[in-house]
C-alpha cells in the first residue's frame, strides 16, 4: 500500500529532492489551521499534525508547553479533525500522537475518523513494535499509513521489521532523548540514516534534533529529508503567526533546494 503521503514523499525525492516535513501543534491558537495551509504553501511535501495528549512521553519542553496550551484552549481529537476535515490545506497530512488516544476512542473508530478528515498516516510513538498489531490492522483497513519510528538503538533485525511495518515513511530517530532544538546534529543521525537506506526503498526521514537548516541539510547528505518540530513549534509559541511560521519552514525548505 502506498498512501498520498508516502507518494508525495516519494514523487520529491525521485525528482531528485529532499523531502520536508513540518510538524504543527493542532488546536493552538486561532490560526493554527491557516498555519497548516502556509506552511504547505512555503514548502512542506507534508505536515505532521500533533493532536495533543497530556503526557507526551517523546517530547520535549517545547512541545510539551504547545500540548498544555492547546489543551487549556480546549482543543481535543475530534475539534482538531473537525477542523482538518473542512480545511484545504494542499498537501497529505499524519496525525501524531499517544497511543492512549487512539485506544479509548477504539482502534477502528479512530482509523476510520482520520480517514474521513482526510489525514492520510499516524504516528503512535508510544506503541512498541510487538504491540502495534491491533492497530495497524485498524488502520490498514481504513486506508490509514501507520509510519513507524526507528531507534538508533535498534538491531538490524529489528530495523528490518520496522521498515517493513512502516507506511508513509520510514521515520529515523535522530538521538537517544526527546524532541527539542540542539546546537549541533548527533552522530546518531547520521548512523540510523545510513542503515535505514541499506535496508529499506520506502522514504527515509530523520527527525528529533533538527532545528536548523544547516543541520536538515547535514543529515540529509544521507537520509531521504527531515521532520522538523520544535523549531516549528516554537514560532507557533511565539505567536509569528502562520506568515511567522511559514517563513521558517521556507528557510528549510530553501536549504534543501540548494544541496
Amino acid at each position: 500500500m502506498i498512501g498520498a503521503f508516502e507518494a508525495a514523499l516519494r514523487a520529491r525525492r525521485d525528482a531528485g529532492g529532499k523531502c520536508l516535513v513540518p510538524y504543527v501543534t493542532g488546536g493552538l491558537g486561532t490560526d493554527w489551521v491557516e498555519t497548516l495551509q502556509a506552511v504547505a504553501a512555503a514548502g512542506a511535501d507534508a505536515i505532521e499534525i500533533g493532536v495533543p495528549f497530556s503526557d507526551p512521553v517523546m517530547d520535549g519542553p517545547t512541545i510539551q508547553a504547545a500540548n498544555d496550551l492547546a489543551l487549556e484552549q480546549g482543543a481535543t481529537p475530534v475539534s482538531i479533525l473537525d477542523a482538518v476535515r473542512n480545511a484545504d490545506i494542499g498537501v497529505p497530512t499524519a496525525v501524531m500522537t499517544y497511543g492512549n488516544i487512539a485506544y479509548r476512542i477504539g482502534w477502528e473508530r479512530f482509523a476510520h475518523s482520520l480517514a474521513d478528515s482526510g489525514v492520510s498516516g499516524c504516528i503512535l510513538p508510544d506503541i512498541p513494535l510487538e504491540e502495534i498489531g491491533p492497530w495497524t490492522e485498524a488502520a490498514d483497513a481504513a486506508g490509514i499509513e501507520t509510519i513507524l519510528l526507528a531507534a538508533p538503538t535498534g538491531s538490524d533485525e529489528r530495523l528490518a521489521r520496522v521498515c517493513e511495518r512502516s507506511h508513509g515513511f520510514v521515520y529515523g530517530v535522530g538521538l537517544l532523548g526527546i524532541t527539542g532544538v540542539r546546537t549541533e546534529l548527533a552522530e546518531s543521525a547520521m548512523i540510523i540514516a545510513r542503515r535505514l537506506k541499506e535496508i529499506t526503498d520506502k522514504p527515509v526521514l530523520v527527525g528529533v534534533g533538527i532545528g536548523t537548516p544547516e543541520q536538515a541539510v547535514e543529515v540529509s547528505a544521507v537520509s531521504d529529508g527531515v521532520v522538523v518540530g520544535s523549531a516549528v513549534v516554537q514560532r507557533m509559541l511565539d505567536k509569528a503567526g502562520p506568515e511567522g511560521v511559514a517563513e521558517l519552514v521556507g528557510t528549510f525548505r530553501a536549504a534543501l533546494d540548494a544541496i
